[in-house]
């Protein structure tokens, strides 16, 4: 499989609705394969996230989360925006699940901020409407109706079949919050649109559209809505563990509505074996409530009373389980940034220097071929202590280990005064780098002479006694060199730190400037 072949694989995963969450599952898992074998990363991310998509959906929050966390590092570190938008979504639904909606709105958020040309019309309609989902969630209504409208908009100049999900949407948070009428008014434009389209509404539409017709009390066209919705689900097109039984209880709703409280009880009886053959809890626990409100509708106050006191511990007991969840989901949360945190400074420390704490020669070889492929303004400097076999020989080891200490402190302070976008690293024993982007090799000689003279003038009696402490430095420019290369740019530099050797020391020597006496 080519590269382009495997991408509109995933993007029919990303941009699709499937009904089969472990069926898609290991259908990304096979493309990750693929785009292992192809060595492509961005792939193998988009694969990694629809796979994490896919765990949630099927109920496995915890390790969606900790395979979010691994696209997450990716996607950041090489600024993939569409891939942050998509995984800012599916953070959006892991909040939601945990109850946080703050935080679930504010990366609903991220998810549109991050749209850009590069993102499907679909991921424009839909990163619109799941965050008017979350404005919803997070109690604020009016602010979702802004959303819907949007996401709407987009949704009618494309012709995009998303509109139907997002007026689903829409309609049932309208219901949610008590705006009957409008709920009314957006469940007609679904059906309208449907019609108009020629396309059949899903089951799951024809379910919210039933429970608002049970809400408004029109429960004969509700108990119609609802025994198409469950004929539709009878042609095995679209399911889910929980789909039939929540069926089951809108059409029982309806059917008490109507009065019809034995088609009401069988209808509760055909979900209450639902709910028991698939472990559905959550379904049972309204299931006992409903049957409550039948056995009231019928005058059986007694057992009215009796399955309420059952629905009661059901939820209790129902509440409890989904803490426990929520707090595995933190747990894993936890776990995977406590992780991502304790690799993070083990990655750092290997790019320093124990010693002195500037960056070292693997940070220096991970970060200048960038800065040299980008910044055709780029200056190096290679620095070196004078004499300092003086120091360790005359005053021990462990006074040059100080004296290089200071130094690479007094480095680190004129290159963060002189430019903050560069560096000072050490290379081993004596010598040190200076990288200064974006600093013509001129002004980038005056700053390191100014250096130079900064640890000339320290006073280092604390420390050596009144043995001066002085440095050479040879400067380089990516306009020094015919072909700029890493290896090219520091040989330059070392041939002027020699040449600034060979002058009598405590100077620094570049192509621009071929020296600045220390005598200054």
């Amino acid at each position: 499989m080519d590269a382009d072949t495997l991408s509109a694989a995933l993007l029919d995963i990303e941009d699709q609705r499937s009904w089969d969450a472990r069926a898609e599952l290991a259908r990304a898992i096979l493309l990750e394969q693929a785009a292992q074998a192809l060595g492509d990363p961005l792939l193998i991310a988009r694969a990694r996230l629809c796979q994490a998509n896919m765990r949630m959906r099927d109920g496995d929050i915890a390790a969606a989360t900790e395979q979010i966390w691994q696209v997450h590092e990716w996607a950041v570190a090489n600024d993939a925006r569409v891939l942050m938008a998509r995984m800012h979504v599916l953070w959006s639904y892991i909040h939601q699940h945990l109850g946080d909606a703050e935080q679930a709105l504010e990366h609903a958020l991220l998810s549109v901020e991050l749209l850009d040309d590069d993102a499907t019309t679909h991921m424009h309609i839909w990163h619109r409407t799941k965050l008017a989902d979350s404005f919803w969630a997070a109690g604020s209504m009016d602010a979702a109706r802004v959303r819907y409208a949007q996401a709407e908009e987009l949704a009618v100049m494309t012709g995009s079949p998303a509109l139907l999900c997002l007026l689903n949407n829409q309609a049932f948070a309208e219901f949610d919050t008590g705006n009957r009428q409008r709920a009314e008014q957006v469940a007609n434009r679904l059906q309208s649109l449907a019609a108009e389209w020629d396309i059949l509404l899903e089951p799951d539409y024809l379910d919210t559209i039933g429970s608002i017709q049970v809400g408004n009390g029109s429960y004969a066209e509700a108990e119609d809505t609802m025994r198409l919705c469950i004929a539709r689900h009878g042609e095995g097109q679209h399911d889910r563990a929980d789909a039939l039984a929540g069926y089951l209880l809108t059409i029982a709703q309806a059917q008490r509505g109507l009065k019809a409280y034995d088609a009401a009880q069988q209808s509760l009886d055909e979900c209450r074996e639902l709910c028991v053959d698939r472990h559905l809890l959550d379904m049972l626990v309204r299931l006992h409530q409903e049957q409550a409100e039948l056995h009231a509708a019928r005058g059986e106050f007694a057992e009215a009373f009796a399955v309420h006191k059952t629905f009661f511990t059901a939820y209790q007991n129902l509440h409890s389980l989904q803490r426990e969840a929520r707090t595995r989901t933190r747990q894993a949360m936890f776990e995977t940034m406590e992780a991502r945190q304790e690799a993070e400074r083990f990655r750092e420390q290997a790019r320093r220097d124990p010693l002195t704490g500037l960056h070292n020669r693997r940070f220096v070889d991970e970060s200048l071929p960038h800065l040299i492929e980008t910044d055709p303004a780029l200056t190096v400097a290679l620095i070196d202590l004078d004499h300092f076999k003086q120091v360790n020989d005359r005053l021990s080891h462990n006074v040059g280990d100080q004296v290089l200490i200071r130094v690479a402190a007094l480095l680190a302070e004129g290159v963060a005064a002189a430019c903050p976008e560069g560096f000072a690293a050490r290379m081993g024993g004596e010598e040190f780098l200076i990288v200064l982007p974006g600093t013509t090799p001129g002004r980038a000689t005056a700053l390191l002479d100014g250096i130079r003279r900064t640890i000339r003038d320290h006073d280092w009696r604390d420390i050596t006694r009144g043995l001066p402490v002085t440095v050479s430095v040879g400067v380089a420019a990516c306009s020094d060199v015919p072909a700029v290369t890493q290896p090219a740019l520091l040989s330059t530099a070392d041939s002027h730190l020699y040449a600034a050797k060979h002058a009598g020391r405590d100077r620094v020597v570049s192509t621009a400037s071929r020296g600045y006496a220390s005598a200054a």
